[in-house]
């Protein structure tokens, strides 16, 4: 696997190389002090893996992520603040370790590298097991995908509903219509995307469509354009 480290500081570079010495299925590829260099090694080296500082000098490891077209790398964040941990996670990011790295908690992070499968087509794709951070003004949760049950479209945001819960995230509907596991979710109309596994109850509706019923009392149309496809998922 090919890495990168990218932190300003050179004595916290030589920490994670010397950490990496263990982890000889690591390739260090290259180094970078700043997000400009990091951003040309990672176009002409196209690594896995990121050793990521958050704070250097210029842009940021958050501002870099921004930046990266095509296949994103696996990312560890490596830093000396604690207040960054939940946007890391916002980002996806593998794992946040906070320095002085320890050797154990640096080996925990290298074994979820192993553990967390490569998706080539989407490196973003989730699957049903996976955690995602949401967060709504001041509120946040960390939550199994597995357990939402409806996303709704409201212009530029999208509704997610779980539990009680129905928090509004600054992300469009098919942004994240293309990051759900195909296998358990799917767009019913323009406005909805349903967890299959919470329907509750279908019934033959207006126009040859479909009406539903989910487990959290939701009703919902199905689009005379989506039900013959929904039919045949559901083999109707």
């Amino acid at each position: 696997m090919k890495a990168l480290i990218i932190d300003d500081e050179r004595l916290a570079r030589a920490e994670v190389r010397r950490l990496l010495d263990d982890f000889n299925w690591v390739d260090v590829v290259g180094e970078a002090e700043n997000a400009d260099q990091a951003l040309a090694l990672i176009q002409s080296q196209q690594p896995d893996l990121l050793f990521l500082d958050v704070q250097m000098p210029g842009k940021t490891g958050f501002d870099l992520i921004e930046e990266i077209r095509g296949d994103m790398p696996r990312v560890i964040f490596t830093t000396a603040y604690d207040e960054f941990a939940l946007r890391a996670f916002e980002v996806n990011a593998l794992d946040y370790l906070m320095k002085p790295i320890t050797p154990d908690r640096f080996a925990a992070a290298l074994t979820r590298v192993r553990e967390e499968p490569a998706a080539p087509e989407n490196q973003s794709a989730l699957r049903s097991s996976d955690q995602v951070f949401v967060r709504d003004g001041d509120r946040c949760w960390f939550i199994p995908v597995s357990k939402i049950r409806l996303l709704e479209s409201e212009g530029n945001y999208t509704r997610v509903r779980f539990e009680n819960q129905s928090p509004l995230i600054y992300r469009s509907l098919s942004t994240l219509e293309q990051r759900l596991p195909a296998d358990d979710f799917f767009r019913i109309n323009r406005q909805q995307v349903v967890n299959l596994h919470f329907i509750e109850r279908i019934e033959t509706w207006f126009s040859h469509g479909l009406k539903i019923w989910l487990k959290g009392g939701e009703e919902c149309e199905v689009s005379r354009r989506a039900a013959r496809a929904f039919r045949q998922k559901l083999s109707l």
